[in-house]
């Protein structure tokens, strides 16, 4: 990704607001309040907004009434209006506070996007239209979750698009934060709707904040994260309903980790999860290079991956991806099944249950500890992988969220412990 746009925007804020933030009138007159207050305050102000509420589901619903399997082109430009709509309306919110504002769906937004449709990845933000926006005093409101491509068609961005979209043009812009205003105060050492005891962190290090994203925090996406470290850039989150900044999302340093303080930070889960095997006799091409190949060629990621002999000469190769996509993966998998023995299955009852820390590789007591808990609780523990920076299991979707509890109070995370999390970034 490369600028684009010549210029400067000068004291630019990026903000994103999502669809919970946005899903009423007064809520939008709200967010319409506090992009006018940063204004009048003297800053320039970016915003991107998500689709209101539950309209994206809705329209989702709306193309399957109506075809049994929407064209993925046709489907992006259906999505595209649930963002459209909101950067409108908000726009609409502050010039009636005498704000001048303008509203830039994707194809007028330089932002410029390639891949399959509802998976794009965003290649450039062409910021050129924004900065001369910006220098006539205006705001600008922009449809985030997508972008055009070369042919000049809309495309999604996929899960998380907005937040990918926000941190891009912070980036292009030269921001140095991107604010993230939803539902919740930040980001917490668990869901605190599973968790009541979660508590808030101040700051959180940016490569943890990319594990708790993919491992299956709500709050930010991982592409999200991941442009922003590689961009410099850092992330504010807050409630949008309030002022203040909840969680700092920092690429600093945390240069004042000691060995022995903890080394786990927060647990998270992903109820969304299916597990996709492919038995094969192995003939042929080799099952996971090709596999491979086939999720790459969709754009879905995967996790949790395991290949192991059977007996004589096949394969089993399983991994686990969003329940979203188990579908394409086992219709692509079933591509690849050469004979009438070979077997693809879907298992679709699993949720993923994590611990985001640094170091875990090099300390597997605390592997060890994870495992102990669940079984020992009677919750059975499936997969298994690890990194430095995550350990995760498969259990029951049905047990995910007393895991979660069980581990969060295992490792001592809770306000009642008196145990801080592991600072891995400096306090602001």
């Amino acid at each position: 990704m490369a600028a684009q746009g010549g210029g400067s925007a000068g004291d630019v804020v990026v903000r994103k607001y999502g669809g919970s933030s946005l899903a009423t009138d007064e809520l939008v007159r709200h967010v319409a309040r506090q992009i006018a207050a940063a204004v009048r305050a003297g800053r320039q102000v970016v915003t991107v907004v998500s689709a209101r509420g539950d309209t994206t589901d809705e329209l989702i619903r709306q193309a399957g009434a109506l075809s049994s399997r929407p064209p993925a082109r046709e489907l992006d430009q259906l999505l595209a209006t649930g963002e459209t709509a909101s950067s409108a309306l908000l726009a609409m919110a502050l010039q009636e506070l005498g704000i001048p504002a303008v509203a830039l769906a994707g194809g007028q937004s330089g932002v410029l996007a390639t891949g399959p449709h509802g998976a794009g990845i965003i290649v450039a933000v062409d910021t050129e239209r924004m900065v001369r926006l910006l220098d006539a005093g205006q705001t600008v409101i922009l449809a985030g979750f997508q972008g055009v491509t070369a042919d000049g068609d809309t495309i999604t961005l996929g899960r998380g698009g907005s937040d990918t979209t926000a941190v891009a043009v912070a980036a292009e812009l030269g921001a140095r934060v991107c604010e993230i205003y939803t539902d919740v105060d930040g980001i917490f050492t668990a869901d605190p709707r599973v968790v009541p005891g979660a508590r808030l962190m101040p700051v959180v290090g940016i490569d943890v904040m990319a594990e708790l994203a993919f491992a299956g925090a709500k709050v930010m996406h991982s592409r999200a994260v991941e442009l922003a470290a590689l961009y410099g850039v850092d992330i504010h989150v807050g409630h949008s309903a309030g002022s203040a900044i909840g969680t700092r999302i920092t690429n600093e340093d945390g240069a004042d980790m000691l060995e022995d303080k903890a080394a786990v930070t927060a647990v998270v889960h992903d109820p969304e999860v299916a597990r996709v095997t492919l038995n094969t006799t192995g003939s042929g091409e080799d099952p996971a290079a090709a596999a491979f190949r086939l999720l790459a060629r969709q754009a879905i990621p995967s996790d949790m991956t395991s290949v192991s002999q059977r007996s004589g000469d096949g394969l089993a190769l399983a991994l686990t991806v969003h329940r979203s996509h188990s579908a394409a993966v086992a219709g692509a998998f079933r591509e690849l099944a050469g004979s009438g023995r070979d077997r693809v299955a879907v298992d679709d009852s699993l949720a993923k249950v994590s611990i985001i820390g640094k170091g875990l590789l090099n300390r597997p007591e605390y592997a060890a500890r994870m495992l102990s808990s669940l079984t020992g609780s009677g919750i059975e523990a499936g997969s298994l992988s690890a990194s430095q920076l995550r350990v995760s299991v498969t259990v029951p979707r049905h047990d995910a969220e007393r895991a979660v509890s069980l581990l969060h109070s295992e490792f001592g995370l809770g306000a009642e412990s008196g145990q801080e999390p592991l600072p891995f970034a400096r306090q602001p």
